[in-house]
């Protein structure tokens, strides 16, 4: 009995198709992404090379692939990749996903030192490491000092600056917030960027399936009121920046204004951002009072 031969047509279709019986979200989506990891295609040139065969390794990798997503795992853990501005960054399970309103948070970043000769940043719970690799790669003077309390997104930042060709100039280190910053940068660092854990713990329970189930906790849970270390960030920070420093930080929509009252406490200048489904964002604080 000779065994069918599989294009990439057909592959496409029946993914497709077996996601919508299994109610995944985005079916098509999922399943181009998932014959993009496979075959080394792009999404546009799956549609460019309908009639393919694919080998038994691509059909290998497309079938746990869609095991995985079936069973509800994110699909960026699937492919371990997610496109982030102008970069892609690889991204496993245990480290949080890269969301599209964190480039709200670097296009404030970078508007900060737009007219700072050779910027000095301090990334603090960098994850992925996404926003430390975007500033590097779209700022070639810049230099970049990220942190992270977890073993598994330093290494998978400094992977990630290492494939990016950023890795001379971004330095990634284990430490909770500033414990890992060089203490001869205290005073010399022009901006403090930050997307910490800022969900609000009893909004934790009403969170998605795939994000409760799959994504870290250590990067969900902000405190009771989602704000426990951005507070500690606001504070340490003015010991770092230089005068007329700023710092930018990530929130949950239901926090940002009163974190913004706060921070005029220790900040000249505060404002909000928001992000492009018009929900507050970012709070950019400039000026430390010290």
């Amino acid at each position: 009995m000779v065994e069918r031969v599989w294009i990439v047509r057909d592959a496409l279709e029946w993914t497709c198709a077996y996601f919508e019986r299994e109610d995944v979200d985005a079916p098509r989506r999922s399943a181009e992404w998932l014959l993009s990891a496979a075959t080394g295609l792009s999404r546009v040139e799956l549609y460019a090379h309908f009639d393919r065969p694919l080998s038994e390794g691509e059909r290998i990798e497309l079938r746990e692939g869609v095991k995985r997503r079936a069973a509800g795992e994110p699909l960026q853990y699937v492919t371990g990749e997610m496109p982030f501005r102008h970069i892609v960054v690889h991204v496993v399970p245990g480290v949080f996903i890269p969301r599209p309103e964190t480039e709200v948070l670097v296009d404030e970043a970078r508007a900060s030192i737009a007219t700072v000769e050779r910027p000095v940043v301090v990334d603090l719970c960098t994850g992925s490491g996404c926003v430390a690799c975007s500033i590097a790669f779209e700022d070639s003077s810049a230099r970049v000092f990220a942190t992270d309390v977890s073993e598994l997104a330093v290494k998978t930042a400094r992977l990630n600056a290492e494939r990016l060709g950023v890795g001379a100039r971004v330095t990634v280190e284990q430490g909770d917030l500033f414990a890992g910053v060089l203490e001869e940068l205290r005073g010399r660092v022009d901006l403090v960027v930050a997307n910490p854990p800022y969900i609000p713990t009893p909004d934790l329970a009403g969170l998605p399936d795939e994000v409760a189930r799959f994504e870290p906790g250590l990067a969900l849970d902000g405190g009771p009121d989602g704000l426990d270390m951005a507070r500690r960030i606001a504070v340490e920070a003015r010991g770092w920046l230089a005068p007329g420093g700023t710092l930018a930080m990530e929130l949950d929509e239901s926090c940002v204004e009163s974190a913004a009252e706060g921070f005029e406490e220790w900040y000249q200048e505060v404002r909000v951002v928001r992000d492009l489904a018009q929900r507050d964002r970012v709070v950019v604080a400039r000026g430390p009072r010290l």
